[in-house]
Order: C-alpha cells, then sequence, then structure tokens
C-alpha cells in the first residue's frame, strides 16, 4: 500500500479506538483521575498500537503481529484485574474491548476497511446498551428465549442442508425455498409479538391491534369481537383497532407478494389501495366517536412462536402449493383461481406465497394476482362472519359493510384495469 492509504488506514484505527473508548470513558467518568486503566485517550492509543503493528505485517510477518498481540493481552489483562480486584467487581467487559480494539486496529490496517468500521460501532453499540440489554435480559421470559432459539434454528440450521430442488413427481415442491417461506412467515409472526410487547397494552387498543396483525388479523379481530360481546362499552374503539388489523393484514399480505415477485406490483397495488382507502376511511370515521382510547384490555398474543402452528403451516403451504402446480396443470389458471376462492377463507398466506412464486413462471402475473385478491377477499368474508357471528349484529354491522364496500372497492379497479 502506499503511503496515502497507510495514513487513511491507520487514521482509521484511531478513530476506531475514539469510539470505543468514548463509550468506556464516558461510563467511568466519575471515577477519580488516575483510578481507571483505560478510558477514551487509552483506547485510542490501543487500537493505533494495533495499527502500526499491522501496518508492520508486510515487512515482518504474522508472527511478529500475533506475539504483540498476546503481550499486550496479557499486560492490559493484568492492570484491568488490578482496577477490578480493589473495586471488588468481576466483569471483563473493559479487557475483552481492549482486546477487540487491538485487533480492529490491526485489521483495519491489513484488512477490510469497511468491516473493521462496522466491528467498531458495533462494539460502542453493544457497550453503549448494557442497561438495556440487562433490563430485556431481565424482562425476557422462557417462551420469548425459547422462540428466539427456534427462529434461528429453523434459519441457520435447517435452512442451509435442505435441498434446493424439487423433490416430488409434480416438480412443485422445494424444500429450500418451502422452508424459507415458512422461516419468513415465522419471522414476520415474532417481529408482530415483539412489537407488542415492546409497546405495551396501555398505549391504548389500537396500536396493539395494528401491531397484532402482523402476527393474525383473524385473531385481532376474534378478540376485539369477544370483547365487544363482553362489554358494551368501548365498541367505537373496538370496530376501529379491527378495520386498522385489517388494512395491516392487507398490506402485510401485499408485502410478501411484492418481496417474492416485484413484478406483482402493478396489477395488485391499485386494487389493494382501494380496498386499504375504504377501510381507511371507516377506522377514521370509527375512532372518531370514541370517548375514551386508555381503557385497559387483555392481552392478544402470549406465545411468540407457537412451532405446533408454524409446522401446521408448512403443511398447509405444501399441499397449496402442490395442488396449485396440479390443478394449474389440468385447469389452467381457472383451477388455481378456484384453489385460490377456498384456501383464501382459511388463511391468505399460502396462497399469497404459491402464487408469487408461480407468476411469470407457470401462470401469468396478472393471474397470480388476481388469485391473491380473490383469495384476500375470501379471508375477508371469513373475517366478517367472525365480527358478526362472535361481537353479534349491532356490534359487527358496521365492519361487515366496510369491509364489503372494500372488497366491492377492489374489484371495481380490478375490472376497470382489465376493461381500459
Amino acid at each position: 500500500m502506499d503511503t496515502f492509504d497507510l495514513f487513511q488506514r491507520l487514521g482509521l484505527a484511531l478513530a476506531i479506538g475514539l469510539l470505543i473508548g468514548l463509550e468506556r470513558g464516558w461510563r467511568g467518568r466519575e471515577q477519580p483521575e488516575r483510578t481507571r486503566v483505560a478510558g477514551i485517550r487509552t483506547f485510542a492509543l490501543i487500537s493505533l498500537l494495533g495499527g502500526l503493528w499491522g501496518a508492520m505485517f508486510p515487512t515482518l510477518g504474522p508472527v511478529p503481529l500475533a506475539a504483540a498481540g498476546f503481550a499486550f493481552a496479557i499486560v492490559f489483562a493484568a492492570f484491568e484485574w488490578r482496577e477490578t480486584s480493589k473495586r471488588d467487581d468481576f466483569s471483563v467487559t473493559t479487557t475483552v474491548a481492549g482486546l477487540i480494539a487491538f485487533a480492529l486496529g490491526a485489521f483495519a490496517v491489513v484488512g477490510d476497511r469497511a468491516a473493521a468500521a462496522g466491528a467498531g460501532v458495533a462494539t460502542m453499540a453493544l457497550l453503549a446498551a448494557r442497561a438495556k440489554l440487562h433490563e430485556l435480559l431481565r424482562k425476557l421470559t422462557w417462551p420469548e428465549l425459547r422462540s428466539v432459539v427456534v427462529l434461528l434454528a429453523m434459519t441457520f440450521l435447517l435452512l442451509p442442508v435442505l435441498p434446493d430442488r424439487t423433490v416430488d413427481p409434480w416438480n412443485a415442491i422445494n424444500p429450500h425455498e418451502l422452508w424459507l417461506l415458512i422461516v419468513l412467515i415465522a419471522a414476520v409472526s415474532f417481529v408482530g409479538y415483539v412489537a407488542v410487547r415492546a409497546l405495551g397494552e396501555e398505549r391504548g387498543l389500537l396500536v396493539s391491534s395494528a401491531a397484532g396483525a402482523f402476527v393474525s388479523s383473524t385473531a385481532v379481530t376474534l378478540n376485539n369481537a369477544r370483547l365487544a360481546a363482553q362489554s358494551r362499552s368501548h365498541q367505537a374503539l373496538l370496530s376501529a383497532g379491527i378495520l386498522i388489523a385489517w388494512m395491516i393484514s392487507l398490506a402485510r399480505m401485499s408485502a410478501i407478494a411484492l418481496a417474492i415477485n416485484p413484478a406483482l406490483l402493478a396489477p395488485l397495488l391499485p386494487p389493494i389501495l382501494g380496498a386499504l382507502g375504504v377501510l381507511g376511511a371507516a377506522a377514521l370515521l370509527l375512532h372518531r366517536r370514541t370517548e375514551d382510547p386508555k381503557a385497559p384490555f387483555e392481552t392478544l398474543f402470549t406465545n411468540p412462536l407457537d412451532l405446533a402452528l408454524v409446522l401446521r403451516f408448512g403443511v398447509l403451504l405444501s399441499l397449496i402449493i402442490m395442488a396449485a402446480k396440479i390443478l394449474g396443470t389440468l385447469f389452467g389458471e381457472a383451477g388455481l383461481l378456484a384453489l385460490a376462492g377456498f384456501s383464501g377463507f382459511l388463511d391468505v398466506d399460502p396462497i399469497t406465497l404459491s402464487s408469487a412464486r408461480l407468476a411469470g413462471a407457470s401462470i401469468t402475473v396478472i393471474a397470480a394476482a388476481q388469485a391473491i385478491l380473490l383469495a384476500a377477499a375470501a379471508n375477508m368474508t371469513t373475517k366478517i362472519g367472525v365480527t358478526v357471528l362472535v361481537g353479534g349484529l349491532r356490534f359487527g354491522w358496521s365492519m361487515a359493510l366496510a369491509g364489503i364496500l372494500a372488497v366491492a372497492a377492489g374489484a371495481i379497479i380490478l375490472f376497470v384495469m382489465g376493461h381500459p
């Protein structure tokens, strides 16, 4: 490397040390002078020291650099041990941070600068988030920890080993793609749970309904309708929460479809926007009728990630994907539309995922969009039925009207798009 590049890399090493030292120095700012082993200046010098040894790497080779790192680790750990012994403190965070500063200083000179800078920022962020992370651990429940482990295992253990090819006689089921879609839905559900957990129910039913819809808008509909049947108060607020959940469900469905196949944007988005407009106007009208939006409500979700539910979803998804392939082969696009109308009453995600995968391959993009919209309309019918049957006609008629008008608006826009 030339002199200019070397100075840039040494400057980056110094900046990384300043970042880490800024956090360490701020945390120990209340301690008297000359009682701290390492502050902002020390960490800057540590990282610069690593950078200088990294600059000598092309001349001296790897052994001196490794020996320097080892010697520094011993000396720094010894000084840090003396300080922590006086304070009766068993934390090794500062020691580890010092080793990281030296290593990143060397890496900034001999390795990838962007990776070194990113690692430095991440180190500072982790150190600064100490209180929040400890608070999170105190509040973390076993079902939540288990859900994180399950989701990580699904993503990083099972997904890489699954064959990335079709394994059935109809060339419909690709285990890798199927599991990837299952992981996608599980991740969306878990993020929805985290949103509900972080926001808290005291923020109001509207926020909880919107966050809960990322997990299941049908579950939000059922819960709000049950609450409305138990008490005649807050019915307008409960209705608004249901309509917001329906809007989130449509937006979520569209986002998943477009993420898998962006070609669906043109035929899918206008009808969805029309339906969202109707539901949004109805939700706004109902919300303006509310008087007390801060009343307490029951928790929408108690299990962040139900593994049995995820596996059942995988079975349902594989069956629908296979049925879509077989019906599409035997009856063309008409078979897929019939399947969309039937499966949409139960769940809109499987047909959305399978149609988005098939769009532009075995079926046209227009047919895939029509199948997704038909499934959404069928699912809306299910949620309207739940609202009226559980909450009663007096409670559910306004949402039933809004849902019917939303489906009609989407159908009209779709018809106009097909007949310019």
